[in-house]
């Protein structure tokens, strides 16, 4: 197995455990505290990294760790949540779904990656798949929910490329630390103004709270800017087609949840879309990386 294969391989697994989050979130966790649970789930998680790095970027970095802490996280997970509840979920997960489309396009202005057809291509039969997977046809729209996904899509799509053309000369373990820790310092004004305080928690909200910080931002968050760090973003990006499909696999798994052959079929769309997108990629030289001077640091 080449290393580029195992590169994509390990990053790929970041996607499939955000895929977990939906049904974390509404069978373990207090309901309607949207940007608490974000905060939750960034805050501590980048607090604990931070502590075991030791290590605060130089002031040179502080403006770019925060945009991208509100880019991946942040706006992100804020703009996910306001989806999530105006939209039903088919609609929400298909518009976010553009994400990778926005990255082939934003990677050839920041990046000067070359816009391949075929990267194009496979960014549309991947929206197609997940449509198949989870839109349904009483799906309602609602025109802010519908604003807030494609924010959501824009802010991830922005937060991948700009992470790599900003790489610090540290671990992917520290990068992962700075934004966390800022995308949820962020987050903490927010949510004490605009949301009440959190009942008293349950041994199942402790369990939920800690799979999302630990596993599902912590620990997925480094092996997801370790891969952006190493692959294009036009590589890293369609991998976040998995995300929906874990999901619908684990309501069928775990909740009983019927799984149609329309469903199916979006599955192997979506698995077809990212193997095209990689495909794509394969032998082509990865885009030089923008980095600050050694005395920026």
């Amino acid at each position: 197995m080449t290393s580029r294969t195992t590169d994509i391989l390990l990053t790929a697994t970041a996607p499939a455990v955000w895929g977990s989050t939906y049904i974390v979130t509404t069978e373990l966790l207090p309901a309607n505290y949207p940007l608490t649970v974000a905060l939750l789930r960034a805050l501590p998680a980048g607090l604990l990294l931070l502590a075991i790095v030791r290590h605060l970027p130089e002031r040179a970095w502080w403006g770019r760790i925060l945009l991208l802490g509100a880019l991946n996280f942040s706006v992100l997970w804020a703009m996910l949540f306001l989806a999530a509840y105006r939209l039903p979920g088919g609609v929400a997960a298909t518009i976010t779904s553009v994400q990778p489309l926005f990255v082939v396009f934003l990677a050839s202005v920041f990046l000067g990656s070359p816009v391949r057809a075929l990267s194009v291509v496979a960014a549309v039969v991947g929206i197609g798949g997940v449509a198949l997977l989870v839109l349904t046809p009483n799906a309602a729209l609602d025109a802010l929910g519908i604003a807030a996904a494609i924010a959501a899509a824009v802010s991830m799509a922005f937060g991948t490329v700009l992470s790599r053309r900003w790489q610090p000369p540290v671990s992917a373990l520290t990068f992962t630390a700075w934004q966390l820790t800022a995308g949820g310092l962020l987050l903490l004004p927010v949510a004490l103004l605009l949301e009440p305080p959190l009942p008293a928690l349950t041994l199942h909200n402790w369990i939920g709270f800690g799979w999302l910080g630990l596993v599902g931002a912590a620990l997925t968050y480094i092996v997801w800017f370790r891969g952006v760090a190493r692959l294009e973003p036009s590589t890293v990006a369609p991998l976040a087609f998995l995300s929906p499909v874990t999901a619908v696999i684990l309501g069928w798994a775990l909740l009983g949840q019927a799984l149609s052959t329309w469903q199916v079929l979006g599955i192997l769309v979506v698995i077809a879309s990212i193997w095209l997108s990689q495909h794509a990629q394969r032998g082509a030289q990865a885009p030089k990386v923008r980095t600050a001077p050694a005395g920026a640091r």
